[in-house]
């Protein structure tokens, strides 16, 4: 069998929260969700798993590659809604996108402060 991603469980501040901001931003689906987990799922049938642990949040990076005109439009909700972006990850160019790698990209943070990345192109 060939090795494929399932699931990931990203902690968070407020799971609610959380997984409304990544679903209306990359305009997912809900998902059946259990026990502390509330779940979405990306297109490849991928779980994001949001979670409350009772433990201080480190910050973790998460990456989405999506289509051109999905970019366009969660571009456009960051700017309506007021979310601090950077054109890079260190965060030295705010309020742009970058054209690196062939497509496009951008980094913000989620309510729980992950560092999120959206491109249209992989690095590879």
């Amino acid at each position: 069998m060939a090795v494929t991603f399932n699931h990931t469980i990203i902690a968070s501040k407020n799971r609610d929260e959380s997984a409304r901001f990544f679903r209306e931003l990359l305009e997912l689906p809900e998902a059946p969700s259990w026990g502390p987990f509330l779940n979405i799922q990306l297109t490849d049938g991928v779980l994001l798993q949001f979670a409350e642990p009772p433990v201080d949040i480190q910050m973790q990076h998460y990456a989405f590659m999506v289509d051109d005109e999905l970019f366009d439009r969660a571009y456009q909700r960051l700017c309506e809604r007021g979310i601090e972006h950077w054109a890079d990850p260190q965060m030295r160019r705010p309020g742009e996108t970058n054209t690196e790698h062939g497509g496009r990209g951008v980094y913000f943070k989620d309510p729980s402060g992950h560092a999120i990345e959206l491109i249209t192109r992989p690095y590879l």
